[in-house]
């Protein structure tokens, strides 16, 4: 994804509140932590327990397996039965950062972990605290499983208040500690590519995120495949996810005033999240940058705040087809989804 450059400060790492974190994780505890992507809900990758304590505290199916994150240190064949030489062009290439690959599970790490599955998804993130987490947790040596901090299904946390908006303040949340690491900064999850079947079936993109495809092809040599019926199960790939309680609905900019024009005549209470703003009259906006990169950056951030509006929907302009809007699309794309038919049952026709 082509990313608008944003002038960030640089989190500060509290050496306490890591020390405080890491051992919480090894006593088999949650711990939220801040990714460059976003918020984690973290557990021990190899405590079944603190795995089993995950899925309870978002409400998330057994089967749906969570991403195990690393440190930059970490040996990637101690969690993999096998690391292709396409895991290590693309590990040089976007290690730290916002890419997950699944291989094939080493035997002795807990196939709670992967859904039951006989993969691993391995993360490696670029932000400064939970790298510092992750060095400290274990020593260096552990892996934290950490899904999206929030319920499972609702829209992704992009900050430290987001988490406890979702699972409650400090004496009675689900969640032992949140580490504040302030907004993430690409806004939506990593990357996800299938490397644990390679040799029948290539490199295959199983969720698209800041890394686009075009990336790993250029490292790669080839074009990741679409996912195929027998694709390993994968975080965030449901048809249903990312989803605000108020239904959202896609209108193309050319049909927005129509749109709310027939959502106003029914009395309907619009939020909109458009990147042009043209004067419509509805309850609340939110102005969207016109950049691919600053928009995944604020995705989740506006979709909070549009749901706290009381709105009746949240009307979402649609946006460009084009390849770095691939990983924002699907997101919004899954949002929408239990939303269909909306405008029929609000506005009529």
């Amino acid at each position: 994804m082509n990313d608008d450059k944003r002038t960030a400060s640089e989190p500060q790492i509290d050496a306490a509140a890591i020390v405080l974190a890491a051992r919480k994780l090894e006593q088999g505890r949650l711990v939220a932590f801040p990714t460059e992507t976003v918020y984690g809900l973290g557990g021990d990758a190899e405590n079944p327990a603190a795995i089993a304590a995950i899925y309870a505290a978002k409400g998330r199916p057994t089967n749906h397996p969570v991403i195990v994150h690393v440190s930059p240190e970490a040996d990637i064949a101690y969690w993999a039965a096998s690391v292709p030489v396409e895991a290590r062009r693309l590990i040089a290439s976007f290690w730290p950062g916002p890419l997950t690959l699944i291989l094939k599970r080493a035997p002795h790490i807990p196939d709670a972990v992967a859904g039951g599955q006989d993969s691993v998804g391995l993360r490696c993130p670029s932000h400064p605290v939970a790298q510092a987490l992750l060095r400290e947790f274990r020593g260096g040596k552990g892996g934290i499983a950490g899904p999206s901090a929030n319920k499972f299904g609702h829209v992704s946390p992009t900050t430290a208040e987001h988490v406890r908006e979702e699972f409650g303040g400090d004496e009675d949340s689900l969640v032992d500690y949140v580490l504040d690491g302030g907004q993430s900064e690409v806004g939506i999850e990593s990357t996800i590519v299938d490397l644990s079947r390679i040799d029948t079936h290539g490199p295959v993109l199983l969720r698209p995120g800041h890394i686009s495809a075009d990336q790993i092809a250029a490292v790669l040599g080839v074009t990741p495949a679409s996912p195929d019926a027998a694709a390993p199960r994968a975080s965030g790939t449901l048809d249903a996810h990312y989803a605000p309680h108020t239904p959202v609905v896609l209108v193309a900019a050319d049909d927005l005033a129509q749109v709310l024009s027939r959502l106003a005549a029914a009395g309907k209470k619009v939020a909109l999240i458009a990147r042009l703003q043209r004067g419509h009259q509805v309850a609340v906006t939110r102005a969207m940058p016109e950049g691919a990169g600053a928009y995944a950056h604020d995705l989740y951030a506006a979709l909070r705040d549009m749901d706290h509006a009381g709105a009746d929907i949240i009307v979402v302009e649609a946006l460009p087809a084009t390849a770095e809007w691939q990983g924002v699309n699907d997101r919004l794309r899954r949002a929408a989804f239990d939303s269909q038919g909306i405008l029929a049952r609000l506005a009529g026709g």
